[in-house]
């Protein structure tokens, strides 16, 4: 990980308060997706990005801090930083998306609404990372198809999640849901999960072609991020 992309990223939240700066920095630095965004190149190329259930705004601060760096300081072996020209969170969380206005104000926008019921508009990258989980099988299926609508023929989406086929990892990630649903103040609800592979059925009937790489490295998880294309 590299540790300059993590202080440019994480200063943004001194504007925010202690408790954001602190989140930002000890996430930025312990969830391995953000480095494997950048070291895959899986946002390159892409103009118009989409995060659903973006939080704090933690992977716009991210791909801003990476276009800002200097390239001496970049790490070697990575492809060249993404250069989108828009971002877009969409986030049911009211402070969540007031750190992130109060951290990046114009540089990426910021809504506070429920991604089960907003518009996508359209993307070439759409992100949702450790979400759907929470949201109902029904409606699970209905925001992957308006994703699959608001993508570009040439998109992607990246979407992050808990194999529920992975055993102690996967109970672990749970009990960590259950206290993130508290910490919001939304108490504790039934989430709603699936294995790798009825993920990727899913994405399948709705008309995604998908690959899948774990994402749990140093942390004691059962994550899985796939990649998705529409066919």
């Amino acid at each position: 990980m590299a540790r300059d992309l993590i202080d440019t990223a994480s200063a943004s939240y001194r504007a925010a308060g202690r408790l954001a700066y602190h989140f930002a920095r000890g996430k930025l630095k312990a969830d391995p997706v953000f480095a494997a965004i950048l070291s895959r190149g899986l946002l390159a190329r892409r103009d118009h990005i989409l995060d659903l259930g973006c939080g704090q705004g933690l992977l716009a601060a991210w791909l801003l801090a990476a276009r800002r760096l200097d390239l001496a300081k970049w790490p070697d072996g990575w492809p060249r930083p993404p250069q989108p020209t828009a971002f877009r969170g969409i986030e049911i969380v009211g402070r969540y998306v007031k750190r992130a206005r109060l951290a990046l104000g114009h540089q990426a926008q910021f809504i506070e609404a429920d991604v089960r019921r907003t518009d996508f508009g359209r993307a070439d990258g759409i992100v949702i990372l450790d979400v759907l989980h929470y949201i109902e099988y029904a409606d699970q299926r209905s925001i992957l198809e308006r994703v699959h609508k608001a993508l570009t023929a040439d998109g992607v989406l990246l979407l992050r999640i808990g194999n529920a086929a992975g055993g102690l990892g996967f109970t672990l990630a749970t009990w960590v849901d259950q206290m993130v649903l508290l910490a919001c103040g939304r108490g504790l609800q039934q989430l709603h999960c699936r294995s790798t592979a009825q993920w990727r059925e899913l994405l399948s009937t709705i008309g995604f072609d998908s690959v899948t790489i774990p994402m749990s490295t140093g942390t004691p998880f059962a994550n899985v991020l796939i990649i998705a294309r529409p066919r």
